[in-house]
């Protein structure tokens, strides 16, 4: 891939000076530091500093599967030298299956620059620069030159920058390390005393060939080594080196040589069997609570009403439950199989990513009419209010599972933040559990004889609490048409309001035929025209956001690089992430965020707000939140000044939670 990436470049040099009229500004534009004055006979520290723009990213000196190293052509005075460039520790990236290390911030390669002996004055340094920058769609191959006035002699004040950028820099390491290949992996030890603590690890290969870039690394530590177990690709190194990443921003150089590598030892940095089954009872938790959501209730409100009206027949209810079950477990299952399926493809997407297309929005909102007619009792749901099956049960869970998505409870976040990062038999574990939870209550009732005994008799109530239930289900349909004005602008509201219209005219004439009033011939015509309409409009919907992201009032939007700006400058800073079809988001902002009282206090304590608005699915969002654990909506995070990590608040917010942190002493 590297090849063709090298290829692409050659002929775009070629071809360059044809594009010459049609100037572009480079996504990532180089600077020369110097940290400061040269001594003569000396040595100083350089920066290359890459000051990189939101979205793109360059390539560490080996870019994995596809991209292009720097390259560096110095021009410097009579008997000077820069020494080897020294990287900081790279980062991957997964881009349509293909793994690629790279920087998706500024970052600083250094090096160090010789003066000779007697040299005196300020002499210009030089360098002819190629590299490649990429966003996950688009790479393009950039050039500049650089250059710096370097004064000798003398003493000037030390640029305080460098000590951050050597603290990136991997360390080295004084032992040697040992390789051995074993079929098709390739097992590296690496001496590291055993008090070494290490988060998540992950070996940087600095040549390109014997390591499979793509498969999974596992690791495990026998007395003071640490042993990486990575999958051969081709040849036969006589010698490995790279960087031993060890999770937390740290690095090491590794040398190795071929040698003895011991067996066994304790598995660690990864995700294993506690770790799957605490996200699995913390997305079964989440999908629990989602039964109370107005946009769920209503569904298992009348399916308990189904078992009233069944008679208590335990058989009935117990096949009814678990067809339920499997529909809800299937349900939430198939979306995050979906959801992998799209990362995996290269883009960056979180849970409710489907809520992020106002095609699935006008589909959600055209499920909230029907139900709520439904419950009006205009016409008759076979699903919902037919007789006991296993089919009808089936889909009734698969439609809460759907209905519930925008209702992502408060545990659903960390949760399914930690199936992204596990293995593909617990990805699939935490994603089906919501569903279980959904039906945990359903199972209950199936299941305890003293529980389904104590439901109430059939009777003129169910009717006036089915007009109830409609309440929250028509306001989810205007939700959800608010939501389509959010997405997609004035033009998908009116689609939206004209599919809801002829959905209304089709379901009362079907209504009508069920009772008896019209023939049968009409109610189902009138089905099949109201489709054929409705696609007429879902096909004239735009999947390109209409609207500007969501600022309030006294906030901004969020960006990484706003964040260090205020920090900086020793602001607190308050940030959360939201979204339009997220309902927690919204009953936080409207009781603790934009409160009168939450604004003065965070006036008086010169507190910053920032807002990351993931309505439509901004990839920057998308890439922080995974970056926290999070797969999905609300995050909120507190910046104290002085502390390095900021403090991750809970998923519901009261008005005291933040003016309390607003407002508290600091030194």
């Amino acid at each position: 891939m590297s090849r063709i990436f090298l290829i692409i470049w050659a002929m775009l040099a070629v071809a360059s000076p044809a594009f010459a009229q049609f100037p572009r500004q480079n996504a990532i534009q180089p600077e020369l530091v110097l940290e400061s004055r040269a001594v003569p006979g000396g040595e100083a520290e350089l920066a290359i500093l890459m000051h990189t723009k939101p979205g793109w990213h360059g390539y560490w000196v080996n870019p994995g599967d596809a991209g292009l190293p720097m390259s560096v052509e110095w021009e410097l005075p009579p008997g000077w030298s820069v020494g080897e460039l020294r990287y900081p520790v790279p980062s991957r990236l997964l881009v349509a299956g293909i793994v690629n290390y790279v920087y998706e911030k500024d970052y600083a390669v250094l090096t160090r620059l010789r003066v000779p002996a007697g040299q005196t004055g300020s002499l210009p340094i030089r360098a002819k620069m190629r590299w490649l920058a990429c966003t996950d769609k688009v790479c393009v191959p950039e050039q500049g030159e650089v250059a710096l006035n370097v004064p000798t002699g003398g003493m000037a004040t030390a640029d305080g920058r460098f000590n951050e950028w050597r603290r990136a820099l991997p360390r080295p390491l004084a032992g040697q390390g040992k390789f051995a290949i074993r079929g098709d992996r390739i097992e590296l030890a690496v001496p590291l005393p055993a008090e070494v603590a290490i988060g998540v690890p992950y070996f940087f290969p600095r040549e390109d060939g014997p390591i499979d870039y793509a498969a999974p690394q596992s690791f495990r530590r026998k007395g003071d080594q640490l042993i990486a177990e990575l999958k051969r690709r081709r040849g036969e190194p006589g010698q490995m080196s790279g960087v031993l990443a060890l999770g937390d921003g740290r690095g090491l150089e590794i040398h190795a040589v071929p040698g003895p590598v011991p067996a066994g030892g304790t598995s660690v940095g990864s995700l294993g069997a506690q770790a799957v089954l605490l996200a699995v009872l913390g997305a079964l938790a989440g999908g629990l609570l989602l039964n109370l959501m107005p946009c769920v209730f209503p569904i298992l409100a009348l399916k308990a009403l189904h078992f009233a009206k069944s008679g208590g027949d335990q058989a009935t209810a117990r096949r009814d439950a678990l067809a339920y079950t499997g529909g809800a477990v299937v349900g939430t299952g198939l979306l995050g199989a979906l959801l992998l399926a799209i990362r995996a493809g290269g883009s960056a997407a979180g849970w409710a990513f489907q809520l992020q297309d106002p095609r699935t929005t006008i589909l959600l909102l055209l499920l909230a009419t029907a139900i709520t007619l439904n419950l009006l009792r205009v016409f008759e749901l076979p699903v919902l209010a037919g007789e006991h099956s296993p089919k009808g049960s089936f889909g009734t869970g698969a439609l809460a599972a759907f209905v519930a998505t925008p209702c992502a409870g408060p545990f659903l976040g960390a949760a399914l933040g930690t199936a992204l990062l596990l293995p593909l038999y617990g990805s699939v574990a935490v994603f089906a559990a919501p569903g279980l939870g959904l039906a945990i209550p359903f199972l209950l009732i199936a299941f305890v004889p003293a529980l389904r005994n104590r439901l109430p008799k059939p009777g003129a109530w169910m009717v006036r609490l089915q007009r109830f239930l409609a309440i929250p289900m028509a306001a989810t349909a205007v939700g959800c048409l608010w939501l389509l004005y959010r997405q997609a602008g004035t033009d998908a509201l009116i689609v939206g309001i004209a599919s809801v219209f002829w959905l209304a005219i089709c379901l009362r004439t079907f209504g009508n035929s069920q009772q008896g009033k019209v023939s049968q011939g009409w109610g189902w015509g009138s089905l099949i025209f109201g489709a054929a309409m409705l696609s007429i409009y879902f096909v004239q919907l735009s999947n390109r956001p209409a609207v500007a992201a969501r600022v309030p009032v006294g906030a901004e939007a969020w960006s990484e690089a706003a964040v260090a700006t205020y920090r900086a400058k020793g602001h607190p800073v308050f940030v959360y992430f939201t979204a339009d079809w997220c309902l927690t988001c919204k009953a936080n902002e409207a009781a603790a965020i934009e409160r009168e009282a939450t604004r003065e206090a965070f006036g008086k304590a010169g507190v910053k707000v920032l807002v990351g608005d993931w309505t439509n699915g901004d990839p920057d969002i998308t890439r922080f939140l995974e970056s926290r654990g999070r797969a999905g909506v609300p995050l909120y995070l507190w910046y104290e000044p002085g502390k390095a990590e900021p403090e991750e608040l809970s998923q519901i917010l009261t008005p005291g939670m933040l003016s309390d942190r607003a407002l508290r002493p600091r030194r």
